[in-house]
């Protein structure tokens, strides 16, 4: 049930513009048109807004409709108020749909510098309004206590709290190097990298929970072991290429590498389906213009051919204005 005050002042708005509209017209049945309600409908109306006045603003009459003259003086106020009004809906709105302000956004580190920083210059000079805060870090943001407008993300979002938009298709692959397997030999079943000097990042990544293969409709887990851990990605992706051992990547993170022939990825048939990029930021009435656009734009750049592997040619990355 709507709240009375809110009932009240949406009534009072709805009588001061029937009664403009009943002076303007010239009687009930020609507003009543414009509105979409019979005739009645507008004269209670005008009679509830005589009522609450507690003044006549109207003589009623066979011959038609006549403005008394508090009416008319009323009139003009009214005007004035309801044109004062519309244009406040209208720079509220429009300050909605501009691409303007100050827009906070969080990333993961590794990736944020690459994927997301990178781009920025290109979004700026597209939306010349927007200054640009980027928060680049691997630690838990909440983006409500923190204000940031919109986080980049790696993988399912388990807060049902946020609304989430995929950016790009990602999965997590097995890689190493040529150099590697020649050596090693080649993994075919997941359970053979329990005899493979597999590379990890540090616990805080969630990889101790294991790398993670799919087998029909269930997946599992493999424990696995290595010389070597890190927090950085980066360094972890340089010791895959190096022939140090075996890594359980992103493929965002491995994909130039495969197609420069410095890394290859195994057991793809076990791979976990999807493990999406994706924007989320807190739910709103109305997504903000800026966050909307910095969205689209990093969707589109994302789809560019070849920008995953590194081989998206210059024209297809061009600066390009987007339509929000």
């Amino acid at each position: 049930m709507p709240d009375s005050r809110y009932a009240w002042g949406m009534d009072r708005h709805v009588q001061l513009r029937s009664f403009v509209l009943i002076a303007e017209k010239g009687g009930f049945a020609a507003a009543a048109a414009v509105e979409g309600v019979t005739p009645v409908v507008m004269g209670r109306r005008l009679s509830a807004l005589e009522d609450r006045l507690g003044v006549r603003l109207m003589h009623r009459s066979t011959r038609g409709l006549r403005l008394t003259e508090v009416g008319s003086e009323f009139l003009g106020r009214c005007r004035e108020t309801l044109r004062d009004f519309d244009d406040l809906e209208q720079s509220i709105s429009a300050s909605r749909r501009a691409v303007a302000g100050r827009l906070v956004i969080s990333a993961p580190a590794g990736f944020g510098r690459r994927h997301v920083a990178a781009h920025a210059p290109a979004f700026l000079g597209a939306y010349p309004g927007v200054q640009l805060t980027l928060q680049l870090t691997d630690s838990f943001v909440d983006l409500v206590r923190d204000r940031v407008d919109l986080a980049v993300r790696i993988g399912p979002v388990s807060d049902a709290n946020l609304v989430v938009s995929r950016l790009s298709p990602n999965r997590r692959l097995v890689c190493g190097s040529p150099d590697y397997f020649s050596r090693h030999g080649w993994p075919t079943q997941p359970e053979d990298l329990l005899q493979h000097n597999c590379l990890t990042l540090a616990a805080a990544s969630g990889q101790q929970r294991g790398w993670m293969f799919r087998r029909g409709d269930e997946i599992s887990a493999v424990q696995v072991t290595g010389t070597l851990s890190c927090s950085d990605g980066e360094l972890l992706t340089e010791w895959m290429v190096g022939g140090l051992g075996l890594g359980w990547r992103s493929s965002w993170e491995v994909s130039a590498a495969i197609a420069q022939g410095k890394l290859v990825s195994v057991l793809d048939d076990f791979a976990v389906g999807d493990y999406p990029i994706q924007a989320i930021y807190p739910p709103q009435r109305y997504v903000p213009a800026k966050v909307h656009a910095f969205i689209e734009f990093l969707r589109e750049r994302y789809a560019q051919l070849g920008y995953w592997d590194g081989s998206a040619t210059t024209s297809t990355m061009g600066d390009k204005s987007l339509s929000t």
